[in-house]
This record gives C-alpha cells, sequence and structure tokens, in this order.
C-alpha cells in the first residue's frame, strides 16, 4: 500500500473517532456543569473537558474565560480549533475523499453524507434544547461508520490502517479524559455527592456507565472505575483493550509487509505490557496523574513511529 494512502486512511479513522468522543464529553459536560458549584465550578467543567479534548491552548488564546456559549460554540462549529467536531468532520471527508476508491460504498456514504448534513447547519443547532439532539447525531453518524468499516471492509491493509488510527485516537481520548478529572481518583478522596458526580461524567463521556454496572453490580467506586478504563479488557475504549489491538494490529501490518516490526511495534508492545502486567493499586498510589501523563506522552511518540515507518505524514 502507498505510503500516502495509508496516511489518510489511518488518519481517516482518527478524525472520525475524535468527533464522536468530542460529542460524548460534550454531553457529560453540559450535565456537570449544570450542577457544579460555586459559580466557577461551571468554567473548571468546561476547561477539563477541553484539557481532555487537547485543546485548551488554543481556546485560551481566543478567550479569557470558558464562558459556556463560547466553550460550546469551540469545541462544535468553531473551524479554528482542530480538535473540534467540525474541523474532525471536515478532515474526515477529506482524507476518505483522496482514498475514495480504498472504501466501501457504505463506509463513503456514511462519511459524505455527514459532511454534507454538518455543512447545512446553522449556529442555530447548538443553542438550548436543540444541542443534546445535534450531539447525539454526531455520535450516531460516528456509529455509522464505524459499523460500516466493521461490517463491509475486507480484512487487508486498507482496513488495518482505518482500524489503527480509530483505536490510537481512543486510547488518547480514554487516557486524557481520565487525567482531566485525576483529582476525583486520589486515594484519599472523599466519596461525596461531588465526586460521585466526577465518576459518572467520565464514565459517560465513554458510554461506559451500564458496562460499570454489568461489570461490577455495586455504587461508583473511584478504584473501580479506574480499574474499568484502564485494566478491563471487556471494554472496548479501556487502555489495555485499545493498547492490545494495537499492537496486534501493527503486527498484522509488519508480517503483511516483510516482517519486520519497527520502534512502532515495540512501543505498542510496552504500552500492552505496561498495562496488562501493572497493578492497580500501584498506579492510583503512585499518582494516576503521573501515570496518565506518561501514556498520553507515549501515545504521541508512538504514533510517530507509526508515521515514520507507515505513512507520509500530510496530516501531521
Amino acid at each position: 500500500m502507498l505510503s500516502r494512502t495509508a496516511d489518510s486512511l489511518f488518519w481517516l479513522g482518527r478524525y472520525s473517532e475524535r468527533a464522536g468522543n468530542v460529542a460524548r464529553g460534550l454531553g457529560a459536560t453540559l450535565r456537570m456543569a449544570l450542577l457544579a458549584e460555586p459559580a466557577d465550578g461551571a468554567e473548571r467543567e468546561w476547561r477539563a473537558l477541553m484539557v481532555a479534548a487537547g485543546c485548551e491552548h488554543g481556546f485560551r488564546e481566543r478567550h479569557e474565560a470558558a464562558a459556556h456559549e463560547a466553550a460550546i460554540h469551540w469545541l462544535t462549529l468553531d473551524p479554528a480549533n482542530p480538535s473540534g467536531i467540525a474541523a474532525s468532520v471536515e478532515s474526515a471527508r477529506r482524507n476518505a475523499r483522496s482514498v475514495r476508491t480504498a472504501l466501501t460504498v457504505d463506509m463513503w456514504e456514511a462519511i459524505n453524507d455527514t459532511w454534507l448534513e454538518f455543512r447545512r447547519l446553522d449556529s442555530g443547532a447548538i443553542k438550548g434544547d436543540r444541542l443534546p439532539g445535534f450531539l447525539d447525531w454526531v455520535k450516531s453518524r460516528t456509529l455509522l461508520f464505524n459499523g460500516a468499516a466493521a461490517d463491509t471492509m475486507l480484512r487487508d491493509d486498507a482496513w488495518r490502517f482505518t482500524q489503527l488510527g480509530t483505536i490510537l485516537e481512543r486510547a488518547d481520548n480514554t487516557a486524557r479524559l481520565l487525567d482531566s478529572r485525576h483529582g476525583a481518583f486520589a486515594p484519599d478522596v472523599s466519596a461525596d455527592a461531588a465526586c460521585y458526580a466526577h465518576w459518572q461524567a467520565v464514565l459517560r463521556s465513554v458510554g461506559a456507565l451500564r458496562a460499570y454496572q454489568h461489570v461490577y453490580h455495586a455504587r461508583l467506586d473511584p478504584r473501580r472505575v479506574a480499574e474499568l478504563l484502564l485494566m478491563r479488557t471487556e471494554l472496548p475504549r479501556s487502555l489495555l483493550s485499545c493498547y492490545a489491538r494495537v499492537e496486534r494490529t501493527l503486527q498484522t501490518i509488519a508480517n503483511a509487509n516483510g516482517g519486520n516490526p519497527g520502534e512502532c511495534q515495540r512501543l505498542a508492545g510496552a504500552l500492552h505490557a505496561k498495562l496488562r502486567f501493572g497493578r492497580l493499586d500501584s498506579i492510583l498510589d503512585g499518582g494516576l496523574h503521573g501515570f496518565l501523563t506518561g501514556i498520553i506522552d507515549e501515545n504521541i511518540t508512538l504514533g510517530q513511529e507509526i508515521a515514520a515507518r507507515y505513512l507520509n505524514g500530510k496530516n501531521a
């Protein structure tokens, strides 16, 4: 496969996943902002979401405070935010168009129809009672694309690079989301109503609230929430599950292209091993923030190594 084709497929997966992640996080933050006390609590919630989305720096350059309307617009319709929904939809469609012949009809229609509908939206789509419906629509379009890929793509290199981008973006989002609320997972945290709301918001942001109830059959507990999102193989958005798939996908790509895995394979294996053989108590006692910061940095390095080995870097 040509490196420019692999690059477009990889970033198609990443941008499509990013749009859905921002929509999920925004939905959870809306609930938290309504409950936030004192008065500056709502602003902290919006900043936490932008930290999780990796776009806080750009927002601060344009806005002094994370006001409700400004934060929502920045995360949804503002094309200047490369991590926002608008830019993600545009970039996903641009990459899909450049490799249209590598996609199935269902995949192309899912991406192109989303782009066309998005272009018809006006600013009223994110105001008042219309915002939850808009966020549900974005999530459903991401699920439609992922489902089309899973059901219709040949399991060849095109599939593998699309999945690689999707999974790497998912791992980054889970790590950033947990890190943005790491204080609620400290070993000595008191289980008050505010912390309970934080744990619930984290689970809602990855669509895992019902999964938690199914796995643990218990009230929310910070240790169990952290375990679910870090180390449970059953949850497709857990870090362990994501890096197991990244390592497996990279190995399959290497086997199909000469068998030499390269540095990216070693890094993926190291991340997988860190989570597979790590101890949750040690992670929490040593500081969840430091652990997740390391994961985020290693994830960035892993993406760079994948690009250096297989991609041409036009989307970087």
